[in-house]
């Protein structure tokens, strides 16, 4: 080989390493929110992990011996022993969590959901209700929705608390703080629909009193949504 044909060689070689470092960069960087949820979620199931919530302003804690502060910054909890950890809200004016997918998020009220321009912003720090939909103290449907994307690499940029709402199932517990109240609620079911049925938000005030959590499907699609639906316990 000659001189110029080595540098050229390196040259090359050193781009095509800067290209398969960036590509497993971007690839991190567009799933890493959703894997992590994903792999946290089936770990903790294979440990036996256990979730609770507890009212901070109760001190409802007997029983749980000395709690340690847990080193997950993505939920406020508190280690009991290895299969039990006692979920607190965020911001007890209001917050989200549910225990089997060990999700906690502070929820932001009374959001256009046909304004992307309000919603966005709002979903890549928490939790949206619906404007226009109850809210926990009223009668009707509250209608809470996040991890809305247009597409699965935008998956990074916003708050992937929803993202396990696929693996709920009947009887899961989800609790909601409003205004410093504890409102529980367990799960009766889910669905499927498109994306243009709003009727479960347009009739939300005429409805029982029900909780309504609303993800894309399959996540980070534009396709269809999932509703997870609980009723109060």
């Amino acid at each position: 080989m000659t001189h110029s044909q080595i540098v050229r060689f390196l040259l090359l070689k050193t781009i095509g390493n800067f290209l398969i470092l960036f590509a497993i960069f971007g690839v991190c960087a567009t799933f890493g929110p959703a894997l992590y949820f994903e792999v946290l979620f089936h770990i903790d199931q294979w440990r036996g992990v256990k979730y609770v919530v507890v009212n901070p302003q109760s001190g409802d804690i007997s029983g749980f011996g000395k709690l340690l502060r847990s080193q997950n910054t993505n939920a406020n909890l508190f280690t009991f022993d290895q299969n039990q950890q006692v979920m607190i809200p965020k911001d007890t004016n209001f917050d989200i969590l549910i225990p089997k997918i060990g999700a906690n998020s502070i929820v932001f009220a009374n959001v256009n959901t046909a304004d992307e321009n309000a919603y966005l912003p709002i979903l890549k720090k928490g939790v949206a209700q619906a404007a226009g939909s109850a809210l926990p103290n009223e009668n009707g449907s509250i209608f809470l929705f996040a991890h809305s994307t247009d597409s699965f690499w935008d998956v990074g940029l916003y708050n992937a608390v929803f993202y396990l709402l696929k693996d709920l199932q009947i009887g899961d517990g989800v609790t909601l703080f409003y205004k410093g109240k504890r409102y529980d609620y367990a799960v009766i079911g889910s669905k499927i629909v498109e994306p243009s049925d709003v009727s479960y938000l347009t009739n939300s005030r005429s409805s029982p009193k029900q909780l309504i959590l609303q993800t894309c499907w399959p996540p980070g699609t534009t396709w269809k949504r999932l509703l997870v639906i609980a009723k109060p316990k």
